[in-house]
C-alpha cells in the first residue's frame, strides 16, 4: 500500500484515460504529461497502460507500506526519500515504512510517480484515473492505494536516463489548424503566432493565456473539442483544453495541439511564454 500522508495542492491517480465515451458526455483524463508518465512506467519496465500518481508542484507525501520498486519521471522537485536526496528518471527500491517527499523546484509543474506493477485503483469505465463525478477527484490525507507485491529482480535490471531538457525548457507548441481557423484574418492570424504566457488560470481542465487577440468571429454551435484544442473566447482571450476538458463548447477552435504540445504545456507555470507552430 501507499499511504497519503500529504496530499499537496493536487495529487491523482491517471492512467491513459478513458478513450471512446465522449458520447456519453464523459472527458478522456489521463496523465496530462503522456511523455513522462510513459516514460515512468517504461523504467519500471510496467505495461504503458499501468496508473501512475501525477503530483502538482511537487506538494505531497507519501509512506509505502509494502516493499516495491519506484521511479520519478517530468517536474524535478528535489525528491528526498527518508530525507535524503534521490534522483528522478531512475528505479529505486523501496521498503516499508520508507516515506518519500519533495523540496525545490528545479523545473517542471507536474511530477509522476510510478511503482512496479502500477497503482491499483479501481476500474471505472475502463481507466483507472480519477475523474470528478465518476471516481473521487483527487487524493485526499489518510488515502491509501493498492499496489502489487513486489517482483525480484537483478540488480542491474532496470534503466536510468538523462532528462530530455527541451521538454521542459522549449517554448513552441506544435499544433494544427483547428475547424474555424480559416475564419480568421490575416491580422489574427498574425497574432496567434506570437508569444503568450499562462495566466494563473490553469489547471487539469484547461490553460488560459494572458495575452487577448483581436475577436470579431461568431460563436459557433455546440461542437466537439478534444484535450489541445485551442479556443478563442469573444474577449479575444485562448482557452488550451487540457485532458479533463468538457467533450462539446461553442468557441470557436483554432488550433488543435498535438500530444507531444499537451505534455509541454503540462509542464508550464503561470508567467512561463508559449508559442504556437503549425509545421
Amino acid at each position: 500500500m501507499i499511504k497519503v500522508l500529504n496530499a499537496g495542492i493536487y495529487c491523482s491517480v491517471q492512467d491513459q484515460g478513458r478513450i471512446g465515451f465522449a458520447k456519453k458526455g464523459i472527458p478522456q483524463g489521463g496523465s496530462l504529461d503522456s511523455y513522462s508518465a510513459e516514460l515512468a512506467n517504461a523504467l519500471l519496465k510496467n505495461s504503458p497502460t499501468n496508473a501512475v500518481i501525477e503530483i502538482t508542484y511537487g506538494l505531497g507525501k507519501f509512506e509505502f507500506t509494502y516493499d516495491t520498486y519506484i521511479c520519478m519521471t517530468g517536474g524535478n522537485f528535489s525528491p528526498k526519500l527518508n530525507m535524503t536526496s534521490i534522483r528522478m528518471n531512475r528505479v529505486y527500491e523501496v521498503n516499508k515504512n520508507d516515506v518519500l517527499s519533495f523540496g525545490k523546484r528545479n523545473y517542471g509543474a507536474r511530477v509522476y510517480l510510478a511503482v512496479q506493477g502500477g497503482i491499483q485503483s479501481d476500474v471505472v469505465l475502463q481507466s483507472r484515473s480519477f475523474a470528478s463525478g465518476i471516481t473521487q477527484l483527487r487524493l485526499e490525507k489518510g488515502d491509501e492505494l493498492s499496489i502489487k507485491a513486489m517482483e525480484t529482480y537483478v540488480e542491474d535490471a532496470f534503466s536510468k536516463v538523462k532528462v530530455y531538457k527541451e521538454h521542459f525548457e522549449a517554448t513552441d507548441l506544435e499544433c494544427f489548424p483547428g475547424p474555424e481557423f480559416d475564419q480568421l484574418n490575416e491580422t489574427q492570424k498574425q497574432q496567434l503566432f506570437e508569444a503568450f504566457t499562462i495566466s494563473e488560470d490553469n489547471n487539469r481542465v484547461g490553460y488560459r493565456l494572458n495575452e487577448p487577440i483581436e475577436n470579431n468571429l461568431q460563436s459557433i454551435l455546440t461542437s466537439a473539442v478534444l484535450p489541445g484544442t485551442v479556443q478563442l473566447t469573444p474577449s479575444g482571450k485562448l482557452i488550451v483544453l487540457m485532458k479533463d476538458c468538457q467533450v462539446t463548447g461553442g468557441y470557436p477552435r483554432v488550433l488543435q495541439l498535438s500530444e507531444v504540445a499537451i505534455s509541454r504545456l503540462s509542464q508550464k507555470v503561470a508567467g512561463d511564454a508559449v508559442r504556437f507552430e503549425v509545421n
